[in-house]
């Protein structure tokens, strides 16, 4: 009996011990950031072609989520020419982004044909 009295013991104090761990861990988990992107295409043929493929591909590989691009729809205020939504780990991500090298070279031939707006929030835990 004394076995069984230890081994339900163990067991309660071992998934007591695991959730405090994973409430732990999930408070110090940092929240997703998005970024959005207000767009004013001068040239829409060369910005499709020679920088919308270019930046959607480097977004991916830098750990950004594409999700939502286009023209959208006006609810209140001026229109943007197009818009675009990106979804990232953290806010400290996002920013490491559009401050490094990779995107700064690809951003000197979007700026070409475009005009740029770019804001960043976090999102909830």
């Amino acid at each position: 009996m004394k076995t069984r009295t230890s081994i339900a013991l163990a067991v309660i104090a071992g998934f007591g011990l695991g959730a405090i761990g994973i409430q732990t861990l999930h408070a110090q988990a940092k929240p997703p950031a998005y970024t959005v992107t207000e767009i004013d295409i001068r040239n829409n043929e060369a910005y499709m072609k020679e920088y919308a493929p270019k930046a959607q591909a480097l977004t991916r590989e830098q750990g950004g989520k594409g999700l939502a691009f286009g023209n959208g729809i006006v609810i209140e205020g001026a229109p943007a020419k197009r818009l675009v939504i990106n979804q990232w780990e953290s806010l400290e991500k996002a920013k490491a982004f559009y401050s490094s090298k990779e995107y700064k070279e690809t951003r000197k031939i979007g700026d070409k044909y475009a005009k740029f707006r770019i804001l960043a929030v976090e999102g909830r835990p």
